[in-house]
């Protein structure tokens, strides 16, 4: 399985995992709010919406495009920082599925 197949089949893990933690989103944040020059666009939007509207959708293109991937990827500890204090099965679950993102890009 080539590594945009891996990313594609975790990147479907994580939008189950949001939409099973209930924080899928049906409609998008304003535009302004997506082009935040933040790390993680930490000042207009929750971690998830950026997983949801920025991340997600990147790197979904990334993979049906067979585009050049990103040489490395560092999203644990900022996962971790914004769900802490939250100890749901559903939140360890993105957890899970963002460190083995992380791992395939060690």
């Amino acid at each position: 399985m080539t590594k945009h197949q891996q990313v594609a089949d975790l990147l479907l893990e994580l939008t189950d995992g949001l939409k099973a933690a209930d924080l899928w989103q049906d409609s998008r944040p304003p535009r302004q709010a997506l082009q935040s020059q933040q790390p993680f666009a930490l000042d207009t939007l929750d971690f998830h919406q950026w997983l949801q509207f920025i991340f997600i959708e990147k790197m979904q293109i990334i993979t049906q495009q067979q585009l050049s991937m990103p040489s490395q990827l560092c999203l644990t500890p900022i996962a971790e920082e914004a769900f802490s204090g939250q100890t749901s099965d559903k939140i360890a679950a993105i957890l899970k599925v963002i460190k083995r993102l992380d791992q395939l890009f060690e």
